[in-house]
């Protein structure tokens, strides 16, 4: 039977010459990451198992140093890489909380209660989350995940409700 890994977040890009890595996790609690001491990365098809040496945080996001990534080449290797954990890692939810990868697959509907799509995946381009939504006749719509448009989440129930923005549909 094969080990269940979650992906708990992702790395971006090289920070520093030791083989840092700049990341970001997909939690609502700060400093998830202290928790974190055996990761696997994937990334481009390959996946590798490595100790957390040390974390620590720039501009509000978490640096990682895993042992083994000693160099700004060894590093490169990496960079863009899903961040996983075993499945019996994965810290809990609290009481009305969600990971990003509970709303993989949750039904999108306005507050009307007309549907709009399902969640495919979460995407970041530099500014807020968003929603990779597909609509019901295959189009791709793009919702920011955001408090003012995102008004109700229920993950246990696999549905968030959104008023969305007038033309947003149409973009």
């Amino acid at each position: 039977m094969s080990e269940q890994w979650v992906s708990i977040g992702r790395l971006f890009r090289v920070r520093g010459n030791r083989g840092e890595l700049l990341g970001e996790l997909d939690s609502q609690k700060r400093d998830r990451e202290k928790s974190l001491t055996e990761v696997a990365l994937e990334a481009k098809g390959r996946r590798a198992i490595f100790q957390v040496e040390e974390i620590w945080r720039h501009d509000g996001r978490p640096v990682f140093k895993f042992e083994g990534i000693d160099s700004i080449s060894d590093a490169e290797a990496w960079e863009h890489a899903e961040i996983l954990v075993r499945g019996e890692d994965v810290a809990p939810p609290e009481e009305g909380e969600y990971s990003f990868a509970d709303l993989i697959g949750s039904q999108v509907v306005r507050l009307s209660g007309e549907p709009l799509g399902v969640v495919k995946s979460i995407e970041e381009y530099g500014g807020p989350l968003l929603l990779n939504v597909e609509a019901k006749d295959g189009r791709q719509i793009l919702v920011p995940f955001a408090r003012s448009i995102c008004k109700e989440i229920d993950a246990a129930a696999r549905i968030i409700r959104v008023e969305l923005p007038e033309g947003l549909t149409e973009l």
